[in-house]
């Protein structure tokens, strides 16, 4: 992929980061790559790959080694092979999973014999370093290992914490046992939620080596767990692709799997069977359902030269089908591209917390350090002023700050590709706050985007249904859109057309031909007129009326006479008057913009309930339209489906395209609304404003949480095991309430 950034051409690739344990260690990783010259990079945690623009001529291999000399490891993206895309992908929880269990039911009994006094047999001490040592060695060995990686760089993380208090907590209860007073058979110490200040030589701490460990590692669990049900949409996305397919070759049909299927391959799919690809229908005809993409429940009817998209199951008649887009260039790759991407990006928020928690490190060492001499420096002694400094680095690991973000954005993306709303980059989630107009497209947005048959005029004595059934049937002959609407409206209505003879075509006026022994003539009243068939006065009123009100009015005659007038228009969506109330209630002001006439537009916008009226507007217009709403002070979002919007989509503060429109709007928007339905457009603000509500509400528990703990510890209120308990606890909060986006209607 390139693109060009000022005069330089450049590159794009994603990395798969390894090796990183926290916020911090990501916000390094970027600050290493942002180093190099004309590089524009952004790690995101949560989903473990790195975002890099670079100079062509610079090694993407350069990238990945700058990488591994910041200590962590790092993957160039690689083509899936047939073979891949048939594994089962293998549980990478497994080995974290294990280290918590054998952690979990190992410190259990080190706390229980530290709270309950009754528990201390005679030599309860030594069975409880029996127990502790492995949970602090093997338990936390990721911790360890970061630890010391980022030592040799120079650097601190959440992990040095972590790694520090509780090798702290160890080493000192070694030292009490072995040269201290804590080695003594029937050595007993209760549990106190305040410290009580002594030497230290009586007290160890395994239980808070232990308990922080085991209370860390069951944060990371749910971390990770919540990072991979969040990319379960991703997943199922790409899972709803087909594996192989039948491929016909000389007249033959040959299996290959779905990897080897190029551009132009002519394909077969049965009834029941999953549409390969994208492609143009070449034989047979069949129903198509396309509710696993779109979510819409009635099967789409095709035939020879309709589109189809992968994915989609065919319902009905063998189809023979020409593929036109393979691999990454299908709608479900793009779809998938979009929910990827979504959970790639950064949000400012997220860029906050990163910062924070890389200068954050260095500041809670430094202050454990000081609380340690000022303890020292009192005369407290050295137990109580170690007490206090491990508190310190316990309490301090900001493991909720690098949480905040990343598992709701994972939660709050992956829950919209669920509903059909596809966030194209978390940034976007930042634009919904400020919302407060709305500009909306009329075709194809709130109107259905095609000509409907809305009324049929018959002469007096006329019967309405004779009146459509000779004009549907010479209509049907035509490819004409107004001529397919009346065709579809009186089919519809009286059942089978009959077939017409001499169809004749005459350009910008109309059809004629002969149906059931009849001459009939449909079209414009001029055609009408040529054959001396003049409109009644009731006749040519109802023609005013639809034209007055925007509206296609078309004349129908025959043996002589005008018979009829049948009005078509674009009409309004069955949900679009809902979609505007409940845009309306959050707090919105909609704006109707078109490039249709007036009237059209503001007989529309009367049924949906919208006051303001843009119309006749070119689409060069459409982003000027939104500029100067901009300008006026107004934060904008604009819906559209056309390549006409697409630039006005880009100027927006806030895109949103249909589904159901056109390649260029999608790429053009921050939001596909993937069913086409204008409710979901309400869906998406209040989706994108709750993820960013429990964003904040995160970030708030995480900060509040670390401001008000810190003084504790410094001043040797907080016992370190209670300190790790309450800290591990806020990592799970903040994972849980991310997750409470799953829930979300």
């Amino acid at each position: 992929m390139a693109s060009i950034t000022g005069d330089r051409p450049s590159g794009a690739v994603e990395l798969s980061i390894g090796g990183m344990t926290c916020a911090s260690c990501a916000n390094r990783i970027e600050r290493k790559l942002n180093k190099l010259d004309g590089v524009t990079a952004t790690v995101n945690y949560a989903t473990e790959k790195a975002k890099v623009t670079f100079p062509a001529e610079l090694d993407p291999h350069l990238l990945v080694a700058e990488v591994e000399k910041a200590g962590y490891t790092a993957r160039l993206p690689e083509p899936p092979t047939p073979e891949q895309a048939g594994e089962e992908p293998g549980d990478e929880l497994a080995p974290l999973r294990t280290r918590l269990l054998v952690s979990v039911v190992l410190a259990v009994p080190v706390i229980a014999l530290a709270m309950i006094p009754a528990l201390q047999f005679t030599y309860w001490q030594w069975l409880s370093l029996t127990l502790a040592a492995p949970v602090v060695v093997y338990g936390g060995l990721p911790f360890h290992k970061a630890a010391w990686t980022n030592l040799r760089h120079g650097a601190a993380t959440m992990d040095t914490l972590v790694s520090l208090g509780t090798i702290a907590a160890l080493g000192w209860s070694l030292w009490a046992l072995f040269l201290g007073d804590a080695g003594v058979p029937g050595m007993t110490h209760g549990f106190d939620l305040t410290i009580t200040r002594s030497d230290g030589a009586g007290n160890i701490y395994l239980e808070a080596a232990a308990g922080v460990t085991a209370f860390i590692l069951a944060g990371r669990y749910f971390e990770a767990r919540s990072k991979r049900r969040a990319g379960a949409a991703l997943r199922a996305l790409l899972e709803l692709g087909v594996k192989d397919v039948a491929v016909l070759r000389d007249g033959r049909e040959v299996r290959i799997p779905v990897g080897e299927l190029r551009v132009g391959d002519l394909f077969v799919v049965r009834p029941g069977e999953k549409i390969a690809t994208d492609g143009v229908v070449e034989e047979g005809s069949s129903a198509v359902d396309a509710s696993m993409l779109t979510g819409e429940s009635v099967p789409v009817e095709v035939r020879p030269g309709d589109a189809v998209t992968g994915a989609t199951v065919n319902a009905g008649g063998r189809l023979v089908v020409r593929a036109t887009r393979v691999g990454s260039d299908t709608q479900l790759a793009q779809m998938a591209r979009l929910v990827e991407e979504a959970q790639t990006g950064k949000a400012q928020v997220q860029r906050l917390a990163d910062r924070i928690s890389g200068i954050f490190v260095p500041i809670v060492i430094a202050l454990s350090v000081a609380t340690l001499g000022y303890w020292l420096g009192t005369g407290e002694g050295a137990g109580a002023a170690f007490t206090a400094a491990v508190a310190v680095l316990i309490i301090a690991c900001p493991c909720a700050l690098g949480l905040a973000t990343p598992t709701a954005l994972l939660v709050g993306t992956g829950r919209g590709a669920q509903l059909g709303i596809l966030i194209k980059g978390p940034e976007v989630l930042e634009s919904t706050r400020a919302i407060d107009t709305v500009v909306l497209d009329k075709t194809g947005t709130v109107t259905e985007g095609r000509m409907t048959l809305v009324e049929v005029h018959p002469a007096d004595g006329q019967d309405p249904e004779e009146v459509l059934r000779l004009a549907g049937a010479l209509e049907h002959a035509s490819e004409h859109p107004i001529a397919q609407a009346i065709a579809r409206g009186a089919a519809e209505r009286v059942g089978q057309l009959p077939a017409p003879q001499d169809f004749a075509n005459v350009e910008g006026l109309g059809v004629q031909g002969i149906v059931d022994g009849h001459a009939v003539l449909v079209g414009r009243p001029r055609l009408l007129e040529e054959w001396s068939q003049h409109l009644p006065a009731d006749l040519a009123r109802a023609l005013e009326q639809a034209q007055a009100a925007g509206r296609t009015a078309v004349a129908v005659g025959w043996d002589g006479n005008a018979r009829a007038v049948l009005v078509v228009a674009d009409v309004v969506k069955p949900t679009s008057a809902q979609a505007i109330a409940d845009l309306r209630a959050l707090g919105l002001t909609p704006v109707l913009l078109t490039g249709d006439n007036r009237a059209v537009a503001e007989v529309v916008a009367a049924q949906v309930g919208i006051d303001e009226v843009i119309a006749e507007v070119l689409p060069a217009g459409k982003v000027d339209v939104v500029k100067r709403l901009q300008a006026e002070g107004k934060t904008v979002a604009m819906v559209g489906d056309g390549v006409n919007d697409a630039a006005a989509l880009a100027q927006a503060d806030l895109g949103l395209a249909m589904g159901t429109g056109t390649d260029v709007a999608i790429e053009a928007a921050d939001l596909t609304l993937v069913r086409g339905d204008l409710r979901v457009a309400a869906d998406a603000i209040r989706l994108s404003r709750r993820t960013l509500g429990t964003i904040k509400g995160n970030l708030f528990w995480a900060f509040a949480y670390n401001v008000a703990a810190l003084p504790l510890a410094a001043a040797g209120l907080l016992n370190p095991m209670i300190a790790g308990a309450a800290m591990a606890f806020s990592s799970v909060f903040v994972v849980s309430n991310s997750l409470r986006l799953r829930r979300f209607r």
